[in-house]
């Protein structure tokens, strides 16, 4: 899928404006560019960044309420999915949190941030900081047992946990359920049709 079919996607299916989509092709630019220094990416996903990282991340949008406040993404990375949902969000008092404990990659986040002009704040290690948004959402970040960890631990309200997911999401799920229950709904990711997105309601009780 290339670049031209996804913004398609993007303005049809999930409401992205023409402002926000040239925003991403910045970003896009930005995630090349610097790639050839550091390893953002996978040098083999670099063709397909707008299919593989843009979009998978961009689909999370259906998702949020972004009458809510703020929305921490943890293990930012290249900014997959915190930036591109920032980049979308159009309420001036939700807030996006990037969690990143690469030096490197959070500079490079502040950098995005910057030339983007975008309302979002780049943190340090989430096991240093204070997680108290209203939403996390995590892309290749940890196995679900480990993320509801942290989301159970160290965050401080109830939130909504969002996490995409591999071909082994529904077999994660069982293995981390066999001893506590959550409630949860499964969604078939658009960009493969055996990944997925876990949506989680984490309560504290």
């Amino acid at each position: 899928m290339q670049q031209l079919e996804v913004i398609n996607i993007l303005k049809k299916d999930l409401n992205f404006d023409d402002i926000s989509i040239q925003k991403l092709k910045k970003f896009a630019e930005l995630v090349l560019s610097e790639n050839k220094n550091h390893n953002l990416i996978a040098k083999s996903t670099e063709s397909s960044i707008w299919h593989r990282h843009i979009l998978d991340s961009a689909q999370l949008v259906k998702f949020i309420d972004f009458k809510s406040l703020s929305l921490a993404d943890l293990g930012s990375g290249a900014g997959f999915p915190g930036i591109v949902i920032e980049i979308f969000n159009k309420n001036k008092d939700f807030h996006v949190k990037l969690y990143e404990k690469s030096s490197v990659k959070r500079q490079f986040l502040i950098k995005v941030i910057n030339e983007l002009n975008l309302n979002a704040k780049v943190c340090g290690d989430y096991r240093e900081q204070v997680l108290d948004s209203d939403i996390i959402v995590c892309r290749a970040f940890k196995k679900l047992e480990q993320v509801i960890q942290v989301s159970r631990e160290i965050a401080k309200k109830p939130h909504k946990l969002m996490i995409l997911k591999g071909q082994n999401a529904q077999e994660e799920i069982n293995k981390t359920f066999k001893t506590r229950k959550y409630s949860y709904k499964l969604v078939k990711s658009i960009t493969n049709d055996k990944s997925k997105i876990i949506l989680m309601q984490i309560d504290f009780k």
